[in-house]
């Protein structure tokens, strides 16, 4: 498993959830130097990538969807990879690493992970089987869930993780109701309910 620290967390959650794929925008704590140093690593590492565009749009720290501009002028955008997804346990799509739109420019007008509107379904997605996401479905199905402890020890992942599988890949991804309930001698157990 790749370790990764809070600050990627967040930056490739939030990345996997937005429909572009789009880094950016960073959290808002997140700027200067300690921005360049978070991204970087994931470049690095291969868990986010550099998209070329033929849009002449700038860096705008306002708008925040550009990383920034190539020698020629061109925008360069910055999209979570299908390793970075495996990474935080999130199933890729199919296809390539691009984002869809790659070779535009992101909207000033609306950004891309504004929230949908009321009453739109979330899209069928479904896991494959063997990897993490598959196993955590697996234990919220069984019989009396599992808790998060049960989840860290099964998957080698931490709390705030296996928190947000739940709430991104499950629940807004794959349309799934989770319910949860304290038991005692045991915590809180989370399960997956089918309606």
């Amino acid at each position: 498993m790749t370790k990764l620290s809070d600050t990627q967390l967040v930056i490739l959650s939030a990345a996997a959830q937005r429909e572009d794929r789009n880094v950016l925008p960073l959290p808002g704590s997140l700027g200067g130097g300690a921005a360049a140093k978070a991204v970087g690593a994931l470049l690095k590492r291969g868990l986010i990538a550099e998209t070329t565009t033929d849009s002449r749009a700038k860096a705008d720290a306002a708008l925040n969807r550009i990383w920034r501009n190539d020698e020629d002028g061109d925008a360069i955008l910055l999209h979570i990879t299908d390793a970075g997804l495996a990474a935080i346990g999130v199933e890729p799509d199919g296809g390539d690493n691009a984002p869809t739109g790659a070779d535009e420019a992101p909207s000033a007008e609306a950004p891309q992970d504004a929230p949908a509107e009321a009453g739109s379904a979330p899209k069928a997605r479904i896991p494959r089987t063997g990897t993490k996401q598959a196993k955590l479905i697996e234990m919220l199905r069984a019989e009396g869930g599992a808790t998060i402890d049960e989840i860290v020890a099964a998957l080698d992942w931490q709390a705030h993780t296996a928190r947000g599988a739940m709430s991104g890949a499950l629940k807004k991804k794959l349309g799934l109701t989770i319910t949860s309930e304290k038991i005692e001698g045991r915590g809180r157990a989370y399960r997956i309910t089918d309606n």
